[in-house]
């Protein structure tokens, strides 16, 4: 009854589907990851690694089950302006939310819930989320890599709650609804990151090189490769383009949905320009509620937005860069010259020119140097 009664709660306070599956070794995605090299070298640096949380009994040794559950984030839709920048999974604010938010609490209403029901929770364990989810019997595979609900489409969140009691498991459901012969998402995605059906390379993922790509993260910098941040566009924090694009999600992205006010009142101030030159103050109350998630460091958010108006090539931004050569940041003044030099025009060439002899970094003189080049 316990497996029934979770599931009924779970749905009550707005989860989208609520499955249940055993806490053994998740052996099949290990080998997976381990078939792709180095590829997947980076999960070293995240903090709940998913290769590590694949064996949730040397984390947790009265581990017996995983309660799965899936939200729907996108049932409000966001200002146009804002989706061409931001995943729609931030704007939603439901991914690793932060305390006093909705989806925060609704989180520890099913923590608390099984706490109070005799369970003994664990929800830091890094559990693989879309294969645990497609054991569970509630999602299934994309050729994009995201996992599908059928009515919500790839637009989901996955949350794991790992118990210590034995309960009644879904049916799996690992297996993919996607047509036989589509390759929308490969051929739409702009970094070819998507290599082969069901095959990811992330470190040429738009989101990869928007959030990752941070010092001190051992062989991951903060540099991105000239030959990626083409490609990146006006994209500054995760990008939708492999599941816009996929036709089992048309059906969602057609719905009529209302509109989300919040964001809707807030994102009249997050412009490139104010991105790129924030205050302090700026970070704490429109950056830090939407995209607190893998960035805590206000500077990669500026780099990003330095890429995005470069990309644009939008002489409106040449100010805005100009005021961004005098950062103090080293980062981001090398990143502002690279837009400008992108960009182009006599306006951005005179910038350019003019810092370049008052310019004290040798990284930023080989910027201005390449851009004017």
């Amino acid at each position: 009854m316990i497996s029934k009664d979770i599931k009924e709660y779970g749905l009550s306070i707005g989860y989208t589907k609520v499955g249940i599956t055993s806490a053994d070794n998740f052996t099949e995605y290990v080998a997976e990851v381990v078939s792709r090299g180095d590829k997947y070298d980076i999960l070293n640096f995240t903090t709940t690694n998913p290769v590590h949380g694949a064996t949730p009994k040397n984390i947790m040794q009265e581990a017996k089950s995983v309660i799965v559950l899936i939200w729907d984030y996108f049932q409000n839709d966001f200002p146009e302006e804002l989706k061409k920048m931001i995943g729609k999974i931030y704007l939603a604010r439901c991914y690793n939310p932060l305390p006093g938010t909705i989806a925060y609490s609704r989180l520890q209403l099913m923590k608390s819930y099984l706490s109070n029901n005799g369970c003994m929770v664990n929800s830091d364990i890094g559990i693989p989320a879309r294969w645990a989810a497609a054991q569970a019997g509630v999602t299934t595979f994309g050729k994009n890599n995201f996992a599908y609900v059928d009515d919500a489409g790839s637009y989901i969140v996955i949350s794991a709650i790992v118990v210590d009691m034995e309960m009644d498991y879904d049916q799996p459901t690992m297996e993919s609804k996607c047509p036989p012969n589509c390759k929308a998402c490969i051929n739409a995605c702009p970094t070819k990151a998507i290599y082969e059906p069901f095959k990811l390379d992330p470190k040429k993922c738009i989101s990869f090189n928007n959030w990752m790509t941070q010092d001190g993260r051992g062989s991951i910098s903060a540099f991105i490769p000239y030959e990626l941040r083409e490609t990146i566009g006006c994209k500054i924090h995760e990008c939708d383009i492999c599941q816009d694009i996929c036709p089992l999600n048309q059906k969602k992205l057609k719905t009529p949905k209302a509109v989300d006010r919040y964001i809707e009142q807030i994102g009249q101030d997050i412009t490139l320009p104010a991105i790129l030159n924030m205050t302090d103050e700026f970070f704490t109350n429109r950056i830090k509620p939407i995209m607190y998630n893998y960035v805590k460091d206000k500077r990669y958010f500026m780099r990003n937005a330095a890429v995005a108006m470069g990309n644009s090539k939008d002489q409106k931004y040449v100010k805005d860069l100009e005021i961004a050569l005098l950062n103090p940041d080293e980062m981001i003044r090398e990143y502002s010259a690279w837009a400008l030099g992108k960009m182009g025009g006599q306006d951005s060439r005179s910038v350019l020119e003019s810092r370049l002899a008052n310019e004290s970094s040798d990284n930023v003189k080989k910027a201005i140097k390449q851009a004017l080049a």
